[in-house]
């Protein structure tokens, strides 16, 4: 179990496949403001889930171990993917998310409700730049370094399928530009500005090219307000399977 930032790095480099990293993952207490505000809101849920049990540990990476694609966001949600233990699950982001996903034939269902419900996604997973719920969104610049180190490995151990990963908000186009360069992949300079639909290309350690995608995080400030819509969303996930820029 990794009770600081020292034992993420060793943990993570000593997972061989994408299962024991997730197993390491959601037993992680590195970060102690994270770990005390994930198990505070579990012990007080909101009142619209009372009586459901909360997952309140950190959330790992979901979706389709072979995958070709990756999306990277922000964090858990307090009351969704900390409720349910699944990404995006459980909140109006998800909603949103999964349907457009389900539309593009890469979710087996328009919804995402709970982690048992029976979701599979077809060369897809999903990841954040925190596992951890943070207090009002916003991970510290040493909890984002820490949590980081998972990411990390997530790119390694995907690198040899990986053609394409979609970062949902500037804070996760970031992280994930950071990731690459630490684990030695090719990242152009001046750094790429993140931008909705903006494409970037990445090489990997052995020379080939993966795109960098850009799109507005499915957050309710962005929909509710129409800076994101469902042809936008559509748009830019559609991008993660396409030689499109």
């Amino acid at each position: 179990m990794a009770q600081d930032a020292a034992d993420v790095a060793r943990l993570a480099s000593a997972a061989r496949t994408l299962t024991e990293l997730d197993a390491a993952v959601s037993v992680c207490r590195a970060c102690e403001r994270l770990v005390q505000w994930r198990e505070q809101v579990a012990a007080a849920p909101r009142a619209s889930f009372a009586g459901q049990p909360y997952w309140g540990r950190p959330v790992p990476s979901f979706g389709d171990p072979d995958a070709t694609a990756l999306i990277v966001g922000l964090a858990p949600a307090a009351h969704g993917a900390n409720r349910t233990g699944r990404m995006f699950t459980g909140d109006r982001s998800g909603d949103w998310l999964y349907q457009a996903l389900h539309a593009l034939g890469r979710a087996s269902r328009p919804t995402s409700t709970h982690a048992g419900d029976g979701l599979e996604l077809d060369d897809l997973r999903i990841t954040a730049l925190a596992h951890c719920a943070p207090p009002a969104n916003k991970p510290t610049t040493q909890e984002s370094a820490t949590c980081g180190q998972w990411l990390d490995r997530e790119l390694a151990l995907m690198e040899p399928r990986l053609r394409a990963v979609l970062c949902l908000g500037s804070l996760a186009w970031n992280a994930t530009l950071a990731a690459a360069r630490r684990i030695g992949w090719d990242v152009p300079r001046p750094k790429p500005r993140f931008g909705h639909e903006a494409v970037a290309t990445l090489l990997r350690r052995d020379g080939r090219p993966l795109r960098l995608i850009g799109c507005y995080h499915v957050s309710q400030q962005n929909t509710f307000t129409g800076v994101l819509t469902r042809e936008m969303l559509l748009s830019a996930l559609g991008k993660l399977w396409t030689s499109e820029t």
